[in-house]
Parts: C-alpha cells; structure tokens; sequence
C-alpha cells in the first residue's frame, strides 16, 4: 500500500508561519466540505470507516496524532506532527484516528459534501465492498 505524505510550503519571517492551500495545486481535488476535530478525550479512537467516493487530506495543525489505514489487504499507521504535513486519504481506505496529543487539532478536506449514503461503517462490509471493487475495474 502506497501512503501519500505531503510537505506542505511554510512562508515566514519574524512574524511567525503561514500555509496556504490551494485547489489542484497543493490539494489533488476540488474541496467540497472542511472540519476539524478538537478535544478528543484520551485513548479515544476516531473513524472506524471507509468512503465510496469521497478522498481527504488530514492535516494536525497542532499536536500531533497518528492514522491506520487500511485497503482491505494491508494495514500501515502514519504519524501527523508538523502543521505543514498533510496525508492523502483515497476513497475505499479504512482509516481510524488514534493517539491524539493533548490540545490535538485535525483538520480535515474533502472532495465530497457530507452524505451518509457514501460512508462504510462496518468493517467486514469494507471488505466485501473492496473486493467487489477489485473484480470489476
């Protein structure tokens, strides 16, 4: 399984850090929807689901926490730390969010509008859906 890590460009001076994020050009899609995910309890795991479509960029804009992801054949866990870092989340990729830092900031953007009909909460479901996916390219 391939992970996509991008290292986002800071500009700064004395002032302090600045990113900024652009369409097509830092992010490789149109982004429909924005959130972020603050004051998550310890030892508290978040996710635990898949997208049809939809494809992410996470981005721990302060703190630090880790991500699995998992393709339905191998699993790998990716660390966010730094601001300027951000990972790529294809469509069909089990993620779950876990061991945020205390004051943990996960921004998170999307190429889809929220859409319940496009989320797999069940993970043997995942499974099925992706082998499907795999005999029918």
């Amino acid at each position: 399984m391939q992970v996509v890590k991008y290292m986002f460009q800071p500009h700064g001076d004395d002032r302090g850090q600045l990113i900024a994020l652009e369409e097509g050009k830092d992010i490789p899609f149109a982004v429909r929807r924005i959130y972020y995910m603050y004051e998550t309890a310890d030892g508290v795991t978040r996710g635990y689901h898949a997208h049809k479509h939809l494809q992410q960029i996470l981005v721990c804009i302060h703190g630090s926490c880790k991500i699995r992801l998992d393709n339905g054949q191998e699993s790998k866990v990716v660390s966010l730390e730094k601001p300027y870092e951000g990972l790529y989340v294809a469509n069909t990729m089990w993620r779950e969010m876990f061991d945020f830092s205390p004051e943990a900031v996960l921004l998170v953007l999307a190429s889809e509008f929220y859409d319940e009909n496009d989320y797999i909460r069940d993970y043997d479901e995942f499974l099925s859906f992706v082998r499907k996916e795999a005999s029918n390219p």
